[in-house]
């Protein structure tokens, strides 16, 4: 099966739509599919439902789609950085289905590997386990979280082979791996891409098994998030 596709947007054609459950990959801004993120703006698909660890940063990453109002639900677990969310939120024009990290890393793995729901104690006593079954084991309360399975996942990742089989870069492996083993279907953006037995079998991080296309973006902006902090009066 040809997998290699010539853009972000032919990667995407007949398989995006409106009202999808999507995953997408990334920490902050790092590891993030910007190409494809920047296709599915340009698709004009909406009313979309997106996990992600966060909701990028106004104008780049996810970002883009909350701008052009695209995403209608977030489930994620970090989203102080981004001003129009914060907007839409707080106006009730955004739904937010807000996740601990640790669960929401759970729920993909899960997802990825059939499992329909697992306990954890994240979230007991809070508003986390409200409309959760509560369950006690060993004297112990647990809440019960449901696995996630995004209609499409969007993944980024450094290299891949003309199979699929994927190579990530240090951190920004992150939550790409997960989401992509969870997606019904996988899309993801890689800065390189080899012929099938170029890449050493110890490098292959997730094997192409789980990768139904790819598109290559050799050159990202890779931005990066930038702490700013006031200075005092007088200093």
């Amino acid at each position: 099966m040809k997998k290699l596709y010539p853009s972000a947007a032919e990667a995407l054609k007949g398989v995006v739509k409106d009202g999808q459950l999507l995953g997408v990959g990334g920490f902050g801004l790092c590891g993030i599919p910007e190409a494809l993120i920047e296709a599915l703006k340009d698709s004009g698909v909406k009313n979309l439902t997106c996990i992600s660890n966060n909701a990028g940063v106004d104008g780049f990453g996810l970002g883009k789609l909350l701008e052009t109002r695209q995403i209608k639900k977030m489930i994620a677990s970090y989203v102080g950085e981004n001003k129009e969310f914060e907007r839409q939120y707080l106006a009730k024009e955004l739904d937010l289905e807000f996740t601990p990290q640790g669960t929401l890393a759970e729920r993909l793995r899960a997802g990825g590997a059939g499992i329909p729901a697992f306990f954890t104690k994240t979230g007991v006593g809070t508003l986390i386990a409200e409309g959760k079954e509560v369950r006690e084991f060993d004297g112990e309360t647990y809440i019960m979280e449901r696995a996630l399975v995004p209609d499409v996942s969007l993944v980024k990742a450094w290299r891949a082979d003309t199979s699929g089989n994927l190579q990530f870069r240090f951190t920004a492996r992150n939550f790409n791996p997960a989401v992509a083993m969870a997606g019904k279907i996988c899309i993801v953006e890689v800065e390189e891409v080899v012929e099938l037995g170029a890449m050493e079998p110890d490098h292959v991080h997730l094997p192409g098994i789980y990768v139904h296309r790819i598109v290559c973006n050799p050159n990202p902006e890779k931005r990066i998030e930038k702490r700013t902090i006031t200075e005092k009066a007088g200093s």
